[in-house]
């Protein structure tokens, strides 16, 4: 019996898992922030390009330029993330 192996790499993760259950979001930026709403721990391309350093920032020093440009902005949802993460997980491939 021989087993297959899978590697995937699912960019901006977070930011993905968003627009999967929020498909308006779709051809949107999007971030994502941290516990308490601290800071940026996920964004997708389109905030990435807008805004190449936005990661780790602080969500005081990008809330008015989020609002300007139209960046849809989210607070993390770990368990949403981990129900998503432990179905790609747990898929087979045939």
């Amino acid at each position: 019996m021989s087993q297959t192996i899978a590697l995937i790499d699912a960019e901006s993760f977070y930011a993905s898992c968003e627009v999967a259950f929020d498909p308006k979001l779709r051809d949107r930026p999007i971030v994502v922030l941290s516990n308490n709403d601290g800071c940026v721990v996920a964004a997708n391309v389109a905030a990435k390009q807008l805004d190449r350093e936005i990661m780790f920032k602080p969500f005081f020093q990008v809330k008015a330029w989020a609002e300007t440009m139209g960046v849809a902005v989210r607070s993390s949802n770990y368990e949403l993330y981990g129900a998503v993460s432990a179905r790609i997980a747990n898929r087979r491939v045939l």
